[in-house]
């Protein structure tokens, strides 16, 4: 459905620019839904906005390509951008609040979608919004359509967006850590949404987020990202029993579990500084499992198993996590 080949992204100016994203490639299949985890500053948003050639001012995309439905998303011009984004593409950004104006009701935001790509429903325009917010399990969703942003609560906007996600049905929903800043009984309502969604409209989501917890029990392959660099990918029972890339193990032991005591010699050392990678593996400084070649051999994705890839030179030697 979707293949990203060698994509890069810079941050900065003329004078001096950045790597934020470094040779990233995988593909989204048909359907199918896709986890992207990482660490703060991994790079993970910076792709979920690039496959929509969406990005703030002071970057650029330097390299890669993104094909969808046979085009090169990167080489469009604007005019099939805008009609690409929202009519095959959705996008569910992480802050509902900012996303949606203050000005407007709910209802008109969510119709303003289907007049902008000329969809015309047969029942109308408005049913059909009553009718989005309804199937994002929204209350008395009529009721709800005439209230402004500010009179929802989070996760009531949260699910607004999402029915403006959904409106065209397209056949890909990006979504940007969109359980962020929702409590705990919130987030497992929205992840029962989008399992639902998928299986009701068929559309294949790109899930972005740092909650490997949610990631496994939603997805069907988690990518992991550290530094701009994709360094695993897999299903997530395959990351889950075998995860091979130190930096997976590090992310994976980090995250509190009732069914064990806290590991502090497993979890993570140290923070992501991007002023200190070297030319080799940028996970060396921090990782327990590196030797001194680390830093000098630039690492690429290598084939584990079936759907299963790994960018680390001693994968073999460490073998599969327990």
């Amino acid at each position: 459905m979707l293949q990203v080949d060698g994509l890069a992204v810079d941050y900065g100016s003329k004078s001096r620019w950045s790597n934020a994203v470094t040779g990233v490639s995988f593909e989204i299949r048909r359907g199918e839904i896709l986890g992207l985890a990482g660490e703060s500053g991994s790079g993970k948003s910076t792709v979920g906005y690039a496959l929509l050639a969406y990005l703030r001012a002071g970057s650029r995309i330097r390299a890669g390509r993104v094909t969808f439905a046979g085009r090169n998303i990167l080489d469009l011009p604007p005019s099939e951008l805008r009609a690409l984004r929202g009519r095959e593409i959705g996008f569910v950004p992480q802050n509902p609040t900012t996303s949606l104006s203050p000005a407007m009701s709910v209802g008109r935001q969510v119709a303003e979608v289907l007049r902008f790509h000329g969809i015309r429903p047969p029942n109308g325009v408005q049913a059909r919004v009553v009718e989005l917010l309804d199937s994002v399990g929204l209350p008395d969703p009529a009721v709800i359509a005439e209230r402004f942003p500010h009179q929802l609560s989070g996760g009531q906007q949260q699910r607004v967006v999402i029915a403006m996600a959904i409106a065209c049905e397209p056949s890909l929903i990006i979504l940007d850590e969109p359980t962020t800043g929702l409590d705990v009984t919130t987030q497992a309502r929205i992840l029962r949404l989008l399992a639902d969604l998928r299986t009701r409209i068929g559309s294949a989501l790109l899930y972005i987020s740092h909650d490997l917890g949610a990631l496994f029990s939603l997805c069907d392959r988690v990518g992991i990202m550290y530094a701009g660099e994709l360094v695993e990918i897999g299903t997530s029972e395959q990351l889950l029993n075998g995860a091979r890339s130190p930096y997976t193990r590090g992310l994976m032991a980090s995250v509190p579990r009732l069914d064990r005591p806290p590991d502090r010699r497993a979890a993570l050392k140290g923070i992501l500084r991007r002023d200190a990678l070297g030319e080799g593996c940028r996970f060396a400084p921090r990782c327990p499992s590196a030797v001194d070649a680390c830093a000098a051999i630039v690492q690429h994705l290598e084939t584990v198993a079936p759907d299963h890839s790994v960018a680390c030179s001693r994968w073999r030697e460490l073998g599969a996590s327990a």
